[in-house]
């Protein structure tokens, strides 16, 4: 079914971990030219983040200023308890984990929202889509109906996608739990909390997450004490909580119509 474009008015969205906050441009203009002009250069981007053709779309190189340490990938000595092929979330620290057999872990940096924090019971991967679509849920409707009311019927996979390049779709058994582990475009939000949403990564890092997980993996969240233990108290509480943001629906789908669309996922309704 086509898309209508909705009237044209702004509405409050919460920051990053809201549907609409992942849509907020997550670079200017000139950002975006700036980091492209340096590959043109023969500047080297932060290895793993530069320019991505992927699926028809092209992301741009992560500016560095985004990736100051710890915000960036790494294979790190892992310090955890869990088994290895398993990831583990660190909500306070704001990273997953995918350790691996050899007593180390890849590790990423997250954005975690109100939906993430409450995210405590063991889970499993069940589904992984590429560039997936965006339902709000049912509950998002009816409780902020002036926030979601003009996605009602959805938004499509691309980059206007709050759900990213890739999603993890998270189950307890054979239910979806409707909890995420996805990408954003909301560069400014990772290594943060939001006032609402799952668990966000860079594109870049949600598409090597990909590529390294298969279905079936089993998803555990960290304790606050373990993450202390782990990462000593100021690492394990690193992060603000970000403001709530203005954006305008046309932000969402002027993006879909100069992008090109994939079809809308109907499995993927999340707090996004």
């Amino acid at each position: 079914m086509p898309f209508t474009t909705p009237d044209r008015r702004k509405f409050l969205a919460l920051s990053g971990a809201a549907a609409l906050g992942a849509c907020t441009p997550a670079l200017t203009e000139e950002e975006v030219q700036a980091a492209t002009d340096l590959e043109q250069f023969g500047f080297t981007p932060a290895e793993g983040y530069g320019l991505i053709e992927d699926g028809g779309y092209t992301l741009p190189p992560i500016p560095l200023s985004y990736l100051e340490y710890p915000n960036r990938r790494q294979l790190i000595f892992y310090d955890g308890t869990q088994p290895a092929g398993t990831i583990e979330i660190d909500p306070h620290g704001k990273f997953l984990y995918w350790i691996l057999d050899d007593g180390t872990a890849w590790r990423y940096p997250i954005a975690v929202g109100r939906a993430g924090r409450s995210l405590r019971r063991p889970t499993t991967i069940r589904r992984k889509v590429e560039w997936p679509g965006w339902t709000p849920t049912a509950n998002m409707l009816r409780t902020q109906p002036e926030v979601y009311g003009e996605f009602r019927g959805g938004v499509p996979g691309g980059l206007a996608s709050p759900l990213g390049a890739r999603a993890l779709y998270l189950y307890q058994g054979g239910r979806d739990t409707f909890y995420r582990i996805h990408g954003t475009n909301d560069l400014r939000s990772i290594g943060n909390s939001g006032s609402a949403g799952c668990i966000r990564l860079f594109n870049h890092d949600i598409i090597d997450l990909y590529e390294r997980v298969p279905n079936g993996t089993n998803v555990r969240i960290r304790s606050k004490s373990e993450s202390e233990r782990i990462l000593g108290p100021e690492l394990s509480n690193r992060g603000i909580e970000l403001p709530a943001t203005i954006v305008s629906p046309e932000t969402i789908y002027g993006a879909v119509e100069e992008q090109g669309v994939v079809e809308t996922d109907p499995g993927a309704e999340t707090d996004a």
